[in-house]
């Protein structure tokens, strides 16, 4: 018996030894007291919290007066523990030994007899201290935080994914012109923020794709409707799952800045626009002679882009051998007018191509703010634009006098085609009766017919004589280009397959009407397209395009036939100037042409490469009729 008895006592001083340890070592206060306000038991921690030298001493004190605040506080925990059996983390704050505060949470139950009498209470006391620091000052800092947030210069935001503010601080309000908080966290930030609301979606899509965006720059609308750009600087916030909440970020008022840029972009652009605008080349460089600055009449007159020297070249390139050292000796020299400046020193240079031009440089060094070399500029007068006017000049006097010369034989030739119409269309008369009276088969016939035929062609050609010098004055009306061009290709259609010609035709729909000489345009176009089957006696294509823009009709006919001569190009407008020879034409074709056209308000290019075909360009003003207007507006 007793051998069974001391394994249990065994076990039982064990268990009680581990509890000891516990009750001793447990990180909060751990007590045992009388009803009454005695300390019957209490561990090591709860004496050093209450700052008590030793235990002994502290289970000599009375509760309710040495450790509660207030008697009552202490009736008012004995009150609610008996009643309820029971407290859970009841606050409390106690006196130290020192007579200091220490705030505490009470969990602790009731001791009862075996009758069911209270004897008193037991249980846990855990230090408040840091929690009471940490809630001070994270109430601090929330109040630093919010004092921050509503004075910060800069607007700061919450808001939700869906599109609408949390909270806002003043700034942002101020910036986006809202008097109330309320009004402005009602909007719907796409639609009433975003001047573009598909900036909302691409923010949207950046800022969850990357966790956060840095000066992302767009443009919100105020409240009055006026735009304002900002620099947005926000990130994505997340529910304790990872899913989104929402943004959270900055919105940085770029107005002002944005009003520097452009007033300096303005003053950058005017000075550029003084330096390209300049008819005398502008060139600039470092002290290496790296170009920085070549104005367009630098290209001009050099024949180099600025592309292509920009950053690029040196500028001794476009000197002569060892000119540019030279400009830099005579710039640090007084004996040119001041230090760092040149004047009008004659000077030759050279271009791309490798020719020279002569003319007059002026340049000066660019020195910084501690007087140091840091650049230099030059202008150079271009002395051949003297000859250039003078060249005009020359060529103004010999179209006066080429302008004479054609007036005189315009009036020339109309005096000689009227004077020979009469007795050629005699001799026409007289040999058409002639051929009613001889037999087909005879041979004396065919000789008729010869002379009818070379009669008809002198004919024609005192028709385009007197049409060179006084185009018909047929009354203009509204005209359809793409009905008579259908009625030219048709009627030359049959010819033109003949000599293996193939037509293609790309004429527009609705093509406007213009106001026109019908028969003056048959007479044009009949001109071109014989002109293009002449150029084509091998075969080709023949293409006839109309197209439209809000002024002008333009028919292009190409041809690909074996090209026009580039010397030849600024002649073929001219009167009597051909390339067909004498048995084809005497170049008054294209001459009148070009009258009608004119005639017409309209105009005609050319574009011609030997062997790969020519294209007329005809643009004529689109016909506005004043009375359909007149009506128009009436109605």
């Amino acid at each position: 018996m007793k051998n069974d008895r001391k394994p249990k006592e065994k076990k039982f001083e064990a268990s009680e030894e581990n509890f000891r340890s516990l009750f001793e070592h447990v990180g909060c206060g751990v007590y045992i007291s009388s009803k009454e306000g005695n300390l019957l038991t209490a561990n090591q921690t709860l004496v050093d919290m209450l700052g008590y030298d030793s235990k002994t001493e502290f289970l000599a004190i009375d509760i309710t007066h040495d450790l509660y605040q207030r008697p009552e506080d202490r009736r008012k925990f004995q009150e609610m523990i008996e009643r309820k059996g029971r407290v859970v983390d009841y606050e409390e704050v106690y006196k130290r030994k020192d007579g200091s505060l220490i705030p505490v949470l009470l969990t602790s139950h009731v001791r009862y007899d075996s009758a069911g009498n209270v004897l008193g209470y037991e249980g846990i006391i855990v230090d408040q201290s840091n929690r009471i620091q940490m809630e001070s000052r994270l109430k601090a800092s929330q109040e630093d935080f919010k004092r921050l947030f509503e004075n910060m210069p800069t607007g700061v935001f919450f808001s939700s994914k869906e599109g609408k503010f949390l909270n806002a601080n003043q700034a942002l309000l101020d910036m986006l012109d809202y008097k109330s908080k309320a009004e402005f966290l009602n909007i719907d930030i796409t639609k009433d923020l975003y001047v573009r609301p598909e900036d909302r979606q691409k923010f949207r899509e950046m800022i969850e794709r990357e966790g956060g965006v840095i000066d992302y720059e767009v443009e919100f609308k105020r409240k009055d409707g006026s735009t304002v750009p900002v620099l947005l600087t926000g990130r994505t916030r997340f529910d304790q799952n990872g899913n989104i909440l929402g943004y959270e970020g900055l919105n940085v008022d770029i107005s002002r800045r944005k009003l520097m840029e452009r007033q300096l972009k303005e003053a950058y652009d005017f000075i550029n626009k003084i330096i390209q605008s300049s008819p005398n080349a502008i060139m600039a460089t470092d002290m290496e002679g790296n170009i920085l600055i070549w104005n367009r009449a630098a290209e001009e007159t050099l024949r180099y882009t600025a592309t292509e020297v920009i950053g690029k070249m040196n500028i001794d390139r476009i000197y002569p051998e060892r000119t540019a050292r030279k400009v830099m000796q005579m710039m640090r020299s007084p004996e040119h007018g001041r230090v760092g400046r040149l004047n009008a020193y004659p000077m030759v240079y050279v271009r791309q191509d490798g020719t020279v031009v002569e003319g007059n440089l002026s340049a000066a060094i660019i020195y910084d703010s501690s007087g140091k070399e840091i650049a230099t500029v030059g202008s150079f007068v271009d002395l051949q634009e003297r000859l250039e006017m003078e060249r005009a000049l020359r060529r103004i006097q010999e179209q006066l006098l080429q302008s004479e010369k054609l007036a005189a034989m315009g009036r020339l030739t109309s005096q000689i085609a009227h004077e020979l119409n009469n007795p050629l269309y005699g001799i026409m008369n007289t040999l058409e009766l002639l051929k009613t009276e001889i037999s087909p088969q005879s041979k004396r016939r065919k000789i008729l017919e010869m002379a009818l035929s070379e009669t008809v062609r002198l004919s024609d050609l005192l028709r385009k004589m007197l049409s060179f010098s006084r185009p018909d004055q047929e009354e203009k009306q509204a005209v359809d280009l793409n009905t008579v061009l259908d009625e030219i290709l048709l009627l030359h259609e049959r010819q033109l397959k003949e000599n293996d010609i193939k037509i293609k035709t790309f004429l527009a729909e609705g093509l406007p009407e213009i106001n026109a000489s019908k028969n003056q345009l048959r007479q044009v176009f009949l001109n071109l397209v014989a002109n293009a089957r002449d150029a084509m006696p091998d075969g080709g294509t023949l293409s006839v395009t109309t197209a439209a823009d809000l002024e002008n009709v333009r028919i292009e006919i190409t041809d690909t036939g074996i090209g026009i001569k580039e010397e030849h190009l600024n002649k073929i407008f001219d009167g009597f100037f051909t390339t067909k020879g004498s048995v084809k034409g005497v170049g008054l074709g294209l001459s009148v042409c070009h009258g009608f056209i004119k005639d017409h308000g309209g105009d005609i290019q050319v574009k011609s490469k030997v062997d790969s075909g020519t294209t007329f360009t005809i643009t004529f003003p689109i016909f506005h009729d004043p009375a359909g207007q007149m009506e128009a507006h009436t109605s």
